[in-house]
């Protein structure tokens, strides 16, 4: 049992660094915030139940989440690079279907569509005169 307790920490450090290596790795990316590794004690299960002072059974990866909070605006000479301001995405439709970024890097294909670089096309509402979608 000692084994499989100090085996699941030994993992659960494991998954940790990949986390930060990612993030290392997406350090230049635009739009990339940063994740965060999420753990849980690990109880052993019974059918009659357990009592109130049971040990644990060590550690695993419950979560790997995203921070998407608002980051540095910074000015670029492109007319087409956008931001986001909160929490949200833009929403892209291509070869693949519908996706979803936070880099607001965007030009313009040979017909007018704003798109980003692999080619899929900005999403949005067609407004009229009111202002109303």
């Amino acid at each position: 049992m000692s084994f499989n307790i100090g085996l699941s920490a030994l993992n659960a450090a494991q998954q940790d660094i990949n986390v930060t290596g990612n993030n290392i790795a997406n350090a230049s990316t635009t739009g990339f915030k940063g994740s965060r590794a999420n753990f849980g004690d690990v109880y052993a299960a019974s059918v009659l139940g357990g009592g109130g002072s049971q040990q644990g059974s060590g550690v695993s990866l419950q979560d790997i989440s995203q921070s998407f909070a608002q980051g540095n605006v910074k000015f670029t000479n492109n007319t087409l690079d956008m931001a986001i301001n909160g929490e949200g995405f833009f929403v892209l439709r291509g070869e693949s279907g519908v996706s979803y970024t936070r880099a607001g890097n965007f030009g313009t294909d040979k017909d007018g569509h704003i798109v980003k670089s692999d080619g899929s096309r900005l999403q949005g509402f067609q407004a009229s005169a009111s202002g109303e979608a």
